[in-house]
């Protein structure tokens, strides 16, 4: 499990909420900071020591109370923190329940994990440590749940079994015979090839590999 974790938590009560979380799952060492600005800085630090932090939770929303700060958002201080530790494990736990933008931090590669302030939302943060900790992605059900809403009417029949071909390990070359065993169509590999250009074009992807991954952590196969 993880040794040195940071919080970034302007509440109190949700700071030491998730210090509890930690500290059942036998965690000693997390450090908390109310201010993104001081987060940053602590990761520095600690990176120049060459005692770097193994994971940042991180909220998303900040309420301004007039303290000067060069980064004022969650999502602003991920992208920081990105560039100088780009292998640092980051979760989001936050109250933000736009599927956009929830959906933009995981397609930069920017957070690995995504737990919505909730019901039941201190079960699901143990869940996306033991995940992450696993070098596996995790979204708690309600952040999956509007994924899967926002990308529904994309995904087809056809566009469910050719990518659930991919995740079984067929090549893309093969997928036009499962097609013509069912006689779905199209079944040409031209076809094929488009319809999964296009997918990963509206998500954002840039291989299969990533299009069959994302497709098993939201849901859709």
């Amino acid at each position: 499990m993880f040794k040195k974790i940071l919080i970034a938590e302007d509440h109190e009560i949700a700071n030491i909420s998730v210090q509890k979380t930690l500290h059942d799952l036998g965690i000693q060492d997390a450090k908390y900071v109310y201010y993104c600005d001081d987060a940053l800085n602590w990761i520095k630090k600690a990176l120049h020591e060459g005692e770097p932090y193994d994971l940042l939770i991180t909220d998303l929303i900040f309420e301004d109370d007039h303290t000067p700060q060069q980064i004022k958002h969650g999502a602003e201080l991920v992208r920081a923190v990105k560039q100088i530790q780009p292998d640092l494990k980051v979760i989001v736990l936050s109250a933000e329940a736009r599927s956009s933008i929830i959906d933009e931090l995981f397609k930069n590669d920017a957070v690995d994990g995504y737990v919505r302030k909730a019901r039941r939302d201190a079960q699901y943060l143990k869940e996306a440590l033991q995940a992450v900790y696993n070098n596996r992605t995790y979204y708690s059900p309600e952040v999956k749940e509007s994924l899967r809403e926002k990308h529904s009417h994309e995904f087809t029949a056809f566009d469910v079994y050719i990518i659930s071909l991919l995740a079984e390990g067929v090549p893309q070359k093969n997928i036009p015979f499962y097609l013509q065993e069912k006689n779905m169509k199209p079944s040409g590999l031209s076809s094929v090839e488009k319809r999964l250009g296009l997918i990963r074009t509206v998500l954002g992807f840039s291989k299969n590999e990533q299009l069959v991954a994302y497709c098993k952590d939201v849901g859709i196969i």
